[in-house]
């Protein structure tokens, strides 16, 4: 089925998001759609999903002009969405989700599970997946609810597939294996249009590319295209897309983690028996598959984990026991790896969020009154370091996008008297230009002393910061070798093996 954009024009308020857009995806062609995050791709894909009306413009299927009401109408017409964060109900299982919205009966009024159940065992044979249909969705694996997504929307028998953001939350296996799903898709003539921010993705899987800055069609691309040509067409300058840093110079060791322990509430080890020492001056990346305890690891250091063991020191003063607000009294910064979950108050305005945690003294506090002349002052000066794109700092933050959101996440982290740095997921959601930017503030962080720890599934990015890198799986640490150590080894050991059987 070939789609045809025209012209499509989104205004909130005196924002223009959407400015005048074309575009056109042929059948069987994947088309990505390339930009930094609030440029406007997920406006233009909302508009075409029926969630957003356009204010002007027109939307055509195989050359016919289409009015959508809704996402019923959309998904009617063969469009499918993959969204970044999934449109799937935890509790339900695999066949529930996948007939969500189309639920068919059979006599008595009796929901068809069974035809559920069928069509997901088809579709599954079909691409090659493993999925159980009566699996529950919050037992999947992240990856396998992406897969799960794809089957709803391809249950529906979708033409027009649109996958926003889709490797977001995957890692560096999985991404290959949605790679390989779209070119299955394509083969099969399905349009799919692919929003990412991501160079190499777009290089590896896409066949016309088309970019997009600040709501606009800026120029088109062909995969063939290096990774500097694209990132300076997305974001208007040129951009350095390597780590520039200098050998570490190495303080007294500060940060140190033994017999660290975790268990979750059923009673397995997510944590086991870990140890790591970090010395101030340094970058410690931790790499791994997703769901090896990374997030349990990051959490029993902010004290967000009851059940735990061991110790975990810094400059000498054990964390182990202390409240959440006490570890960062202690000079603790830390980037969540979910932003809108554990970084952000949504309903809260941008400078109300930039002094979270620290609402209750100075500098913002003065014998019980809050200084707003000096907040007003602290947030712009922070809007304009960051580069946080709102309309201004009581702005809230719900209304912004993802890489913004995570801006001030990192603008308020980044502007405490730190004494070590915990980074988990930092650049997830961020264009290139905003990658470059977070890369120079914690190497800055580590040049300045600190010990630093990054949590990242993005290869790149643990090879990129690191100056040690250690691998966990199912909870301990394989191994830690050099930031220099070949993909294929990291690979290896991400898989379980032990770095001196990985070489």
């Amino acid at each position: 089925m070939k789609l045809e954009l025209r012209g499509i024009t989104k205004r909130f308020g005196a924002l223009v998001a959407n400015d005048h857009i074309d575009l056109e995806v042929q059948a069987g062609e994947i088309h990505a759609l390339l930009g930094e995050n609030g440029a406007g791709k997920s406006t233009l894909m909302n508009v075409l999903y029926g969630l957003y009306r356009a204010d002007e413009g027109e939307i055509l299927l195989d050359d016919k002009v289409q009015h959508f009401s809704g996402p019923g109408d959309a998904m009617a017409a063969g469009i499918g969405m993959v969204h970044q964060h999934f449109m799937l109900i935890p509790v339900f299982t695999v066949a529930e989700n996948v007939m969500l919205g189309h639920e068919t009966t059979r006599w008595g009024g009796r929901l068809d599970l069974d035809g559920a159940r069928a069509k997901v065992r088809e579709l599954a044979e079909r691409f090659g997946f493993d999925i159980d249909p009566d699996a529950l969705v919050e037992d999947l694996p992240v990856g396998v609810q992406q897969r799960v997504e794809i089957i709803k929307a391809l249950s529906q028998d979708a033409r027009v597939l649109v996958f926003d953001e889709p490797t977001a939350v995957l890692t560096p296996q999985e991404t290959d294996e949605l790679m390989a799903i779209m070119r299955q898709l394509k083969e099969g003539g399905a349009s799919i249009v692919f929003i990412t921010h991501k160079l190499r993705e777009v290089r590896e899987v896409a066949d016309r590319i088309t970019v997009i800055r600040l709501g606009k069609v800026v120029g088109e691309a062909v995969p063939t295209a290096t990774n500097a040509e694209l990132a300076s067409l997305m974001v208007g300058r040129a951009v350095d897309l390597t780590v520039d840093k200098e050998p570490p110079t190495l303080r007294d060791e500060s940060f140190v983690v033994h017999g660290l322990t975790v268990v979750d509430a059923r009673g397995h080890r997510v944590v086991d028996n870990l140890d790591l020492e970090v010395r101030g001056g340094e970058v410690v990346a931790i790499a791994g598959v997703q769901g090896n305890g990374q997030t349990e690891f990051t959490e029993a250091i902010m004290g967000l984990q009851p059940r735990l063991r061991g110790s975990i020191l810094l400059n000498g003063v054990e964390l182990v026991g202390r409240h959440v607000s006490e570890v960062l009294e202690a000079g603790v910064g830390f980037i969540p790896e979910d932003r809108k979950v554990d970084g952000l108050v949504a309903e809260f305005t941008i400078a109300e969020n930039l002094m979270l945690d620290r609402s209750d003294g100075e500098p913002f506090v003065e014998r019980g009154s809050l200084k707003l002349d000096y907040l007003a002052t602290f947030a712009d000066e922070k809007i304009a370091e960051f580069d946080i794109r709102a309309p201004g700092r009581q702005t809230p933050v719900g209304r912004l996008s993802g890489g913004n959101q995570q801006k001030v996440v990192l603008a308020r982290e980044l502007s405490r008297e730190l004494k070590l740095l915990v980074a988990a997921q930092p650049t997830r959601g961020l264009d290139v230009g905003s990658i470059e930017f977070v890369h120079e503030q914690i190497v800055s962080a580590r040049d300045a002393g600190i010990p630093v720890v990054v949590v990242s599934t993005e290869l790149d990015e643990v090879t990129a910061l690191a100056d040690r890198i250690a691998v966990m799986y199912k909870g301990g640490i394989v191994g830690i070798v050099p930031a220099d150590t070949p993909r294929e080894k990291l690979g290896l050991m991400m898989a379980g093996e032990k770095a001196e059987d990985a070489a």
